[in-house]
């Protein structure tokens, strides 16, 4: 293999089966060098050998170098790496040698395990990282006059440091490999330092990687806690509508019988009850959702109350691309937690790398108390207007007409209008399209029959009716002319909001529609709003608020009524605040009317929002601030946040 790691095939035979063996190695040809390549490669490998669906079904999602520092750096290099720079500085030489020899004894002390640890990428990533410490310590050691040569071997750092656990026996293979091709690699360099050959047989050392379900497995029987210092890893990302019965088994000792919560929240479950009496630390990478909208109470109150943890550091959202073959595209968040006392400050990072020093860090990411937005049938200040639901036809799509539906039976029967309406939903109310639907509320039934096109959608829906599972659905099959839940207000206008909205949008588009035009249940409505409904829902106070605790459509917002709207903290404002919040509502309208052939996708883009709109809603954000008795020009969008969970803490205790 032309100096290669593994010039000879059967140092690896005797610990891994010939087929293994031929996958890893036939992936690089003769005459590529081993000792160049990160034993990460495998998790690529490893990837490009399995289908997609065994990946989905697995939530099996490769990790990239890049990725394992987010995880591993806050969880732990980045202090190793400042305790080595602080011994380097100690101007003492004898003090300076005696302090790093500690510090790799420190080195070879820790232990860490990755409970699904798929191909071994966290695992080697960090073994590869503390050899290269350790290295520099030897290195300063050697050029510090250390009598290095009557020492059999200098390196301390060890794969048998490192444990795993994974379902998947191929994998546990793979990680195998992938450790002992690291430590073979390390001590390579280790050897240039010393300018000496040391003694080494590869795959001497054990990886100990256990195959097994991590979440039925005792860990301890891995390795007993009481030695362990650090957790990590990429644990499956399995949605709940996506998770087998066998998946669901598995999280139901941990959570016992709560619904609805990503497959990924067992291994916080396990490794927080592992952790306890302990000083380990944990970081996961996890689907975002967990830490969103109805996800939080179950998985975090339980974690916060029943198993004592805190949060000590998190990276908000951020997009987790796979390097393997086949792309894949996620989002997540990176939490790292403990249950012990830390003296560590807190830290919340953001996509682009930054980060902020945080009081408390709660299941919502946001620095703030720990709080649980749960469901709620009813607003939570008392005087504020309802919001519900537009209406539901359960009628399998059949009430609706495309425009060119529409105009055709328009030319047909000049008079069809009294029996279809202008209709619309989130996204046609978004891009100014438009969309029509039956509509007979108060209209007599046996009009109907002169319209053949509408007489066979009618009979249509009927069917559709009496062959649901539901009862109550089968009962309005008697009347299948009528939507099944009617909420379209009978006069005046109404406040729409759309159910759900791109997150590249800092405003959603809310905006007023008449009663005639009727509202479907993607879509929330609020009859009567008031101009001071329609500043307040505006403002970036209220998104901020539904940024932080909404569900997500992948990345795009869902603004529920029971969720977010119904549990959002309203000020209580003088009057004239909440004049001066009308006056600002109004200007927005105002600005939008300037642009009449624009839609409302168009005006809220964040590229191509007029200057008119976009000063009408500054000045809205403020006279909306202010009517909370905060101060003008608003920190930051958290700290607005930080500020709305506090008011839901005083007004839910």
């Amino acid at each position: 293999m032309n100096g290669g790691l593994f010039s000879d095939r059967s140092v690896i035979i005797p610990r891994i089966t010939d087929d293994i063996v031929d996958l890893l190695l036939r992936q690089a040809s003769e005459d590529f060098d081993w000792s160049e390549i990160s034993p990460t490669i495998f998790g690529a490998v490893f990837e490009s050998t399995l289908n997609p669906e065994t990946r989905r079904n697995g939530g099996m999602h490769y990790t990239s170098v890049q990725n394992i520092h987010k995880v591993i750096d806050p969880l732990f290099l980045d202090e190793l790496n400042g305790e080595y720079a602080q011994i380097e500085a100690v101007p003492v030489e004898k003090t300076r040698m005696a302090r790093l020899e500690a510090f790799q004894r420190k080195l070879a002390s820790l232990r860490f395990l990755d409970p699904a640890c798929g191909s071994g990428n966290f695992l080697t990533e960090t073994y590869l990282s503390l050899r290269k410490l350790e290295n520099q310590v030897i290195d300063e050691l050697r050029h510090g006059q250390m009598v290095i040569a009557d020492v059999e071997n200098p390196v301390q750092v060890s794969i048998s440091q490192f444990y795993g656990i994974e379902i998947n026996d191929f994998a546990v293979s793979v990680a195998k490999a992938a450790l002992w091709i690291a430590e073979s690699q390390m001590l390579r360099r280790t050897m240039d330092i010393v300018h000496r050959d040391l003694d080494f047989l590869p795959l001497k050392t054990n990886a100990h990687i256990v195959e097994g379900n991590a979440l039925r497995l005792d860990w301890e029987t891995v390795v007993p806690k009481t030695e362990l210092s650090y957790i990590m890893g990429n644990p499956p990302f399995v949605g709940y509508t996506q998770q087998s019965p066998r998946q669901k088994a598995d999280l139901e000792p941990l959570y016992h019988k709560t619904k609805n919560i990503d497959y990924v929240s067992g291994w916080y479950m396990k490794a927080a009850m592992y952790m306890q009496n302990t000083a380990t630390h944990t970081a996961f990478v996890s689907t975002n959702s967990i830490t969103q909208g109805e996800q939080v109470t179950p998985v975090w109150k339980r974690l916060f109350e029943a198993q004592g943890i805190h949060i000590d550091f998190a990276y908000r959202t951020f997009r987790w691309d796979s390097e393997a073959t086949l792309k894949a595209h996620v989002h997540c968040v990176i939490i790292g937690f403990s249950t012990g006392n830390s003296s560590s400050e807190k830290r919340l990072y953001f996509p682009n790398g930054t980060f902020k020093a945080a009081d408390n860090i709660n299941g919502y990411l946001v620095d703030g108390p720990n709080i649980y937005v749960e469901d709620r049938t009813k607003p939570l200040c008392a005087g504020v207007s309802i919001m519900n639901k537009g209406s539901q036809g359960t009628d399998n799509g059949l009430f609706y007409f495309s425009p060119e539906e529409y105009h055709d039976l328009v030319k047909k029967y000049p008079d069809i209008d009294k029996y279809i309406c202008e209709a619309t939903n989130g996204q046609t109310f978004i891009s100014n399209a438009k969309r029509y639907c039956l509509w007979c509320r108060g209209k007599n039934p046996a009009g109907l029959r002169k319209y053949p096109e509408l007489m066979e959608r009618i009979k249509q829906v009927k069917e559709f009716r009496l062959n649901s599972p539901k009862a109550a659905t089968r009962k309005w099959a008697d009347y299948p002319y009528l939507f099944t839940e009617d909420r379209q207000p009978e006069r005046g206008n109404y406040l729409l909001i759309p159910l759900t909205s791109s997150e590249k949008r800092r405003y959603v588009p809310i905006g007023y529609l008449p009663h005639t035009v009727i509202a479907n249940n993607s879509v929330q409505m609020m009859p009567d709003a008031t101009l001071f409904d329609f500043g307040i829902l505006n403002s970036n106070v209220f998104m901020a608020w539904m940024r932080a605790v909404c569900g997500r459509l992948e990345m795009r917002y869902r603004i529920t009524v029971t969720n977010v709207y119904n549990n959002f903290p309203w000020p209580t404002p003088t009057e004239e605040q909440r004049q001066r919040i009308e006056q600002t509502a109004q200007a927005i309208l105002d600005a939008r009317a300037l642009y009449p052939d624009a839609s409302l996708a168009d005006l809220y883009d964040e590229i191509t929002m007029p200057p008119e709109l976009r000063r009408a809603h500054q000045a809205n954000d403020k006279a909306v601030w202010n009517a909370y008795g905060r101060a003008w020009p608003l920190s930051s969008e958290s700290a607005c946040v930080a500020h709305l969970m506090k008011m839901y803490q005083q007004l839910t205790s």
